[in-house]
């Protein structure tokens, strides 16, 4: 391979700066290479941030895909040497979610995150001469990462868009900022190790709402990448730029009269209790046919779920859930909480292993309308399969994001399909299979960006397609 003068300096900066002391198994990176301005991509103003990856976006799109595959390659590692650190710094820092299934997730994106596989280029060969459309970066991107899986999401977005060629900038959760800049430091030094340039990542140290306004309108990110909830969802639509954004969903599930009930119990308890609900694909609502209601009620009780009655659901929904403008909204103290925790909070002691509460309500009960992301869920009577479908569809507040039947019947699967029009619909399965990774098949991503149609995003998704015309020339055949 061909070195270029500016590679061959970068080398031996990166010689260099591993000479150079870091403390990074107590969270704290400090780099002691010449001119640095910021702490392994940590810096205290985002004007600073942007800048540092701006720069480092000069020397990166000198690399190519195989370079790229090498420092994408030292970010999954860093994923799995920090697993079990990362997972605890983020229910240390949050209060949601446990530990084991974090370490799932980091897991998960080190075997799973799609990389730079999905940058092969296209050719057109005719009469007219030859067309080849690749891929090529933006440059610097603008990230909002959320608090509910701080790290596995920055990782993932990391690694997608490292893949893609750009710089990368985040305004990280101020909830998970201690963990999201620590990510981000272990990230670099890997990548510095591994040949690459310093700040591919960079982010600001006390994130705010300030600050992500001056990444949304800064001139050099062209492309935003947004984890959250409506509002900054909607404040980043405002930019005029291009936006990527992975907004709420609220996960309706159909069961029919033909369905395998016991599949169905155990599958939803498995995928609805992961990580204690805060997964925006994790089942939100279950409706099942009124025929067949009670029989999964018992099987669903029976995979260790404990059922609450009517007053005991309203209770909790009280404490729980408010009504923000049209929807309800779950309180912070009880986002990604356990059942067992809920079910303290109205007086009832029950063991950490039980996965959910649950309990019949009906359709416009307000844990059917929200999007709770705890460890209770709502059951509903439905006459039948078709009033069925169009119950699921109001629920899930056209969202368009994730949804799930349990029928034998694929006709009707066909129909559910159509009619909810999720980015993702799983079919006689847990949604959380519809992610792939281990639990499913096809490509895996944190950022599911229904708002704006991509879906489960890939590298491709962080690029512009760009098209080589060679007319009248280079047709071979």
């Amino acid at each position: 391979m061909n070195i270029t003068d500016d590679q061959l300096q970068t080398v031996v900066q990166n010689v260099i700066k591993r000479m150079s002391t870091m403390d990074i198994s107590s969270g704290s990176a400090t780099s002691h290479s010449a001119g640095a301005t910021g702490q392994w991509g940590v810096f205290n103003n985002m004007n600073d941030a942007i800048d540092a990856a701006d720069k480092a976006f000069g020397q990166y799109c000198r690399f190519g895909l195989q370079d790229r595959k090498t420092f994408v390659d030292a970010v999954r590692k860093v994923a799995l040497d920090y697993k079990e650190e990362f997972s605890r710094m983020a229910v240390e820092q949050t209060g949601m979610g446990r530990v084991e299934h974090k370490i799932a997730k980091h897991i998960n994106v080190a075997k799973y995150a799609s990389g730079v596989e999905f940058l092969q280029p296209e050719s057109y060969s005719g009469a007219n001469g030859l067309a080849l459309d690749e891929y090529a970066p933006w440059g610097v991107i603008g990230n909002i990462s959320p608090s509910t899986h701080p790290s596995p999401t920055m990782l993932e977005n990391i690694i997608s868009q490292l893949s893609g060629g750009n710089t990368i900038v985040f305004n990280p959760h101020p909830g998970a900022k201690r963990l999201n800049a620590y990510v981000i430091q272990c990230c670099n030094k890997y990548i510095v190790d591994a040949g690459g340039p310093e700040n591919l990542v960079t982010c600001v140290a006390e994130p705010t709402l300030e600050s992500a306004q001056i990444m949304f309108e800064h001139p050099v990110t062209r492309l935003l990448s947004v984890t959250g909830g409506p509002a900054v969802v909607q404040a980043a639509m405002k930019c005029n730029k291009t936006v990527l954004a992975a907004g709420p969903g609220n996960p309706p599930v159909l069961i029919d009269e033909t369905a395998d009930l016991a599949l169905a119990a155990k599958e939803i308890t498995a995928s609805s209790s992961f990580d204690n609900n805060i997964l925006c694909i994790g089942e939100k609502q279950i409706f099942v046919v009124d025929s067949v209601f009670d029989q999964f009620m018992r099987l669903f009780e029976n995979e260790g779920n404990r059922k609450l009655i009517g007053p005991q659901m309203d209770n909790l929904a009280s404490k729980a859930l408010s009504l923000k403008g049209k929807h309800y909204l779950i309180n912070r103290d009880f986002v990604g909480k356990s059942a067992s925790v809920l079910a303290k909070a109205i007086g009832i002691n029950i063991s950490d292993n039980v996965p959910m509460l649950f309990g019949e309500t009906d359709k416009n009960h307000p844990w059917v309308l929200s999007e709770q992301m705890t460890c209770c869920i709502p059951v509903i009577r439905v006459p039948d399969f078709k009033q069925g479908v169009e119950i699921a569809r109001h629920s899930e507040h056209y969202f368009r994001h994730t949804a799930s039947v349990f029928t034998q019947d694929m006709n009707r699967a066909t129909e559910f399909s159509r009619r909810l029009d999720c980015s993702i619909v799983v079919i006689n399965g847990g949604t959380l299979r519809g992610n792939g990774g281990d639990m499913g098949q096809g490509t895996f991503s944190h950022t599911i960006a229904s708002p704006t149609g991509q879906g489960i995003t890939n590298p491709r998704d962080f690029c512009r397609r760009r098209r080589i015309m060679t007319s009248h020339a280079m047709r071979f055949v």
